[in-house]
C-alpha cells in the first residue's frame, strides 16, 4: 500500500493520498487549504488517478479544496451526514473569531457528488477496503478511516486523535463527553501496532498513544482491560 501526501498551507492540516500502489487509482483524504498544486505533483510522481475524496470531518481546514479536487475529476466526496452541512456552509463549524479570520465571508459550494458515510460501513474504492468508524466529539460527524496495511493496520484519525493529544471540543458541534466516549469505544480497542495518521502533526501508533497520551492513559485507567 502506498500512503503519501502534503501538508496544507494553513493550520498544518495533513492531506493524505492512499493507493494500492504506484500507477493505480487512489483516494485523497482531507484536501485542505492551498494543496492543489502540490497534490497534482504527488499524483503525477506516483502516476495516480484519484477515485474519490474521503473527509474525516467537515471543518474548513480539511475540506477547503474538496470541490475543485472533485470537480476537476468528476469524483465523489464522502462525508458523514453529521458534518455535511459544513460542506455548503463552513461557517457552521467555526467560532466567530475563525470566521472573521476568513474575512467574515465564506463563499462556498459543496461538490456535485456527495455520498454520506455510515458507522461500520466498508467502502470498496480504488482497489482498497476502508472501514468507517463514526467517532464524534470534535465534530458531530467525525469519522476514522481504517485500512489493513502491509505491515500494520492504518487509521486516518482526522482530529479525533493526535500524537500526544486529541482534537479540541470547543467549536460548534464539539462535545467533550462525546469525545471521551469515542476514544474509549473506537480508539482504545484498536491494536497497538495500528499506525495512526492524524489530521495534524506526525504519525504515531495506538500502542504509543495508549502508553503516553494523557487522555488515553486516563481512559485506560478508568477502563482496565479495554482493547487488550
Amino acid at each position: 500500500m502506498l500512503v503519501t501526501g502534503v501538508e496544507a498551507q494553513a493550520f498544518g492540516t495533513n492531506c493524505y493520498v492512499v493507493a494500492a500502489g504506484p500507477g493505480e487509482q487512489c483516494l485523497i483524504v482531507d484536501p485542505g487549504i492551498g494543496v492543489l498544486d502540490r497534490l497534482d505533483e504527488v499524483l503525477a510522481e506516483h502516476r495516480l488517478q484519484p477515485a474519490a475524496v474521503l473527509l474525516t470531518h467537515g471543518h474548513l481546514d480539511h475540506t477547503f479544496s474538496v470541490t475543485p479536487v472533485c470537480g476537476a475529476r468528476g469524483i465523489t466526496a464522502y462525508v458523514h451526514p453529521g458534518d455535511r452541512e459544513m460542506l455548503a456552509d463552513p461557517a457552521k463549524g467555526l467560532s466567530a473569531d475563525l470566521t472573521q479570520l476568513f474575512g467574515g465571508r465564506l463563499p462556498y459550494a459543496e461538490p456535485e457528488d456527495v455520498a454520506e458515510l455510515t458507522d461500520g460501513a466498508t467502502l470498496a474504492l480504488a482497489g482498497l477496503e476502508i472501514l468507517v468508524d463514526h467517532a464524534p466529539g470534535h465534530t458531530g460527524g467525525s469519522v476514522l478511516f481504517r485500512l489493513p496495511g502491509d505491515d500494520a493496520p492504518v487509521c486516518f484519525s482526522g482530529d479525533v486523535l493526535f500524537a500526544g493529544s486529541i482534537g479540541r471540543t470547543d467549536l460548534p458541534g464539539g462535545d467533550t463527553g462525546t469525545m471521551m466516549t469515542s476514544l474509549r469505544d473506537k480508539i482504545l480497542p484498536l491494536a497497538d501496532e495500528t499506525v495512526v495518521l492524524p489530521g495534524h502533526g506526525p504519525a504515531t501508533t495506538i500502542g504509543r498513544e495508549r502508553a503516553q497520551n494523557p487522555y488515553l492513559r486516563g481512559l485506560v485507567a478508568a477502563n482496565p482491560g479495554r482493547g487488550l
